[in-house]
């Protein structure tokens, strides 16, 4: 083992990315894909004059999806590349879909429920398996923390 990852306190194998880690991304990943595509169909409704309360309450709604998305995206390329502050980002993220998935269950489509529960359900069980907290919080010497 090189020195300066024995002085560091490393080894070679807890630099290995968890598969639990790119799936937690891939499922961050997918969350913004469609939240994006939300985005792009609430602009387009909003450009082609759908109907709306508040024109600039309508223009705020789309700049926080598409925030929103960005964030998202951001969440899931620095948790991927083993950052520790994404684990957090992506655990609020997971309890905003439950909160909108149950509620999406019960209230009559259950596919799009469904849909919105598995993945939340699974990235929030993985986010605290061990491989997943010691590979987002190994210590090294240059830690990648934001």
């Amino acid at each position: 083992m090189p020195e300066d990852q024995a002085s560091a306190g490393t080894d070679p194998s807890s630099l290995v990315r968890p598969r639990a880690v790119a799936v937690i991304s891939g499922i961050v990943a997918a969350e913004a894909t469609a939240l994006l595509g939300t985005a792009a169909w609430y602009g387009f409704q909003l450009a082609t004059g759908a109907p709306v309360m508040s024109f600039w309450g309508a223009v705020f709604t789309l700049a926080l999806l598409l925030a929103f998305a960005s964030w998202l995206y951001a969440v899931a390329v620095f948790l991927f590349r083993g950052f520790r502050w994404p684990r957090a980002g992506a655990l609020v993220a997971q309890l905003f879909v439950l909160t909108i998935g149950f509620p999406t269950l019960t209230g009559g489509l259950p596919a799009a429920g469904a849909a919105m529960l598995i993945p939340a359900a699974t990235a929030i069980v993985l986010l605290f398996d061990k491989r997943v907290i010691r590979f987002a919080s190994r210590a090294a010497s240059a830690p990648p923390a934001l």
